[in-house]
This record gives C-alpha cells, structure tokens and sequence, in this order.
C-alpha cells in the first residue's frame, strides 16, 4: 500500500535556477510560481513565493506556492507550516488541506482523510482530493471505500491517469489483480509510458500469478537479482 502513496508523494523535483526574483504582492508574482512549479522548478517557485510572502506575511496564494514548492524539495517539515500558514488565514482553503493530507499520508493516514475529507466538504467534486482520500483510505487496508474515491475522482475527471492507476492497484490488493492488469496495460503501452507505470503493470501481474510477464517488464530496468526481490516484495503485498 504504500507504494500507492509514493504515486502522490515522491514526484521527482526537477533542480532549477536559484535566481532570486522580486515580484511584488500581485496575482502575477503567483503565477511565475506556479508557472515554475508547472515547469519542474521548486526552487524558484520557493524564491518568488518568499519574496512575495517579504512583503504580504499573509499572502494566501504564495504560503499555498511555499507549501507546494518546499514538498517537492522534500522539506516536508517547512512545507506544512506554510499550509497550516495559509490555512489559518482561509479556513476554507482546499488547496492548504490537501497540502496537509498529502503530508500526514507519510505518517498518519487516519489524519491525512480527515484533512481530505475536509477539502471535499468545500469542494465535493475536487478530483485532487477524491484521489488522494482513496491513497487514505487504501493505506488504512479499507479498499472498498478506496475504489469508490477513485471512481468518485474519475467521475469528475475520466482522463485522470492517476485515479486510474491507484483504482488498478488499490483493485490489486483487493483480490482482483487480473481486472487491474486489463485496466493497467493500455495505460503501459502507451509510447513514452513511464517506468513507474510500467512496473505497476508488473505489479498486477505478479498478484494475478503470473510471475513470468510481470519478471519480462521488470527485466528491462533491473538485474536479474533485483527482479526476483521486487517479484517477492509483489508477493508481500497480497499476503
């Protein structure tokens, strides 16, 4: 289960330009962050968010960019000062509790739904927080309630790859590997497919029993060793 959570956790953060820029209080100096959180930049994202939080401590929009820009670089512990930040200002703010589930999903998976929970109380149809309330749930061990987030997410967004892919996995784990292996294959054979969603397919696979096609994904990123770890780790996860 926690492999689904690294789906929404451990993105990669790309390492950019440490330019420091002044961008005043205004609207436009939020979308230069996001803007560069968009383009894989955390960092400058985090040094326009601070110039703009210099001169407007209570900027709602810059504390939710801080937050999201200081997850990426992994300073989790900076990150949810910031939300709680922006949260104190805007008790309704659903961008600030989803930045605070997302964070307790490392540690407290009971806390991390209460959050989303929160969230959706103001925005019911967020598709953001419906998946990230399935990961809760999925991590909790109640995958019934788990697949109907994910459905509810791709209810408001059918194109959403990662409601699918947690829906496949969270079905896996569930006892219905092979629907999750008809389910995972055309989204991993798609050009460009990446390798994360590769070996999801893998993992599928193995909880179906067959550990052949799961090892010849597999086969193409790692050593013959390492297959057989991962194949035993599968094995694991639907013990």
């Amino acid at each position: 289960m926690k492999r689904i959570a690294l789906i929404c956790l451990l993105l990669p953060a790309a390492c950019g330009s440490h330019t420091t820029l002044s961008m005043g209080q205004g609207q436009a100096g939020d979308n230069v962050a996001r803007a560069a959180l968009s383009g894989g930049s955390p960092d400058v994202a985090l040094n326009v968010s601070n110039a703009i939080l210099a001169e407007a401590p209570d900027n709602v929009p810059a504390l939710l960019s801080k937050g999201d820009a200081l997850s990426l670089l992994r300073r989790y512990d900076e990150a949810e000062v910031s939300y709680a930040h922006a949260l104190k200002d805007d008790d309704k703010s659903v961008e600030a509790q989803i930045g605070l589930g997302r964070l307790s999903l490392r540690t407290n998976a009971r806390q991390a739904q209460v959050l989303f929970l929160g969230a959706l109380q103001h925005d019911p149809s967020n598709k953001v927080a419906l998946n990230d309330l399935g990961i809760a749930y999925d991590l909790q061990g109640d995958h019934l309630k788990a697949q109907e987030s994910y459905r509810r997410a791709l209810g408001s967004d059918p194109a959403m790859h990662a409601a699918e892919v947690n829906l496949a996995l969270s079905m896996a784990l569930n006892g219905h590997a092979p629907e999750a292996v008809q389910m995972l294959q055309p989204l991993a054979s798609e050009p460009g497919a990446p390798r994360r969603l590769r070996h999801d397919l893998a993992a599928a696979l193995a909880m179906s029993g067959d550990k052949e096609g799961a090892a010849k994904i597999l086969s193409a990123d790692m050593t013959p060793d390492q297959v057989q770890r991962t194949l035993l780790a599968y094995r694991e996860f639907n013990q």
